[in-house]
């Protein structure tokens, strides 16, 4: 779809939101995991989506797949791209070249629970952006356009705030939360 096709589209959305409410808020598809060997997971989704896993050989790995932790920072990368096009076609800006890189410094004590006091997951983020457009879109107006999709990314956004998990086990003895 061109940035017009795609302008048009998110107005619609936000029109029909604006005036329903009621139906912004929902329950997100699933997304379920399930070790077929080794570390080498294979998540499944709706509309036969899939995605498969793996660890470095390092930790017992396959080294065959990706990992979670890649897939996350591809999640975000991703999500942010998708963000700022969403936002370029809204202002009617044309792109031409745009790059998003998300990066991560972390701390393998945590994941390996050596150090209980060393986060499991990334410690920081770093999402840095190539942009530019073919329309003479001053450089203000692309940073902005970059600041606003980082902003409304759900994936960034989850990753920058607290986001309240509960966890259920189901065993053969049971279920507990």
């Amino acid at each position: 779809m061109d940035s017009e096709g795609i302008r048009r589209s998110i107005e619609s959305a936000v029109a029909y939101v604006t005036e329903h409410p009621e139906e912004a808020a929902y329950t997100d598809s699933a997304a379920v995991a399930r070790i077929d060997a080794g570390l080498l997971c294979r998540i499944t989704g709706p509309n036969e989506a899939s995605v498969v896993t793996d660890m470095p050989a390092s930790v017992g790995g396959g080294d065959s797949a990706p990992s979670a932790g890649w897939l996350f920072r591809a999640a975000v990368a991703g999500c942010v791209a998708t963000l700022i096009a969403m936002r370029a076609a809204q202002r009617s800006v044309t792109l031409g070249d745009l790059e998003v890189t998300v990066d991560s410094e972390s701390d393998d004590r945590g994941i390996l629970g050596i150090d209980d006091t060393v986060p499991a997951g990334p410690l920081s983020l770093q999402v840095a952006v190539r942009i530019a457009s073919t329309d003479g879109t001053d450089r203000d107006a692309l940073v902005q356009i970059v600041h606003w999709a980082v902003a409304h990314c759900p994936v960034s956004d989850a990753a920058s705030r607290s986001v309240p998990m509960r966890v259920d086990v189901e065993t053969g003895e049971g279920r507990s939360v």
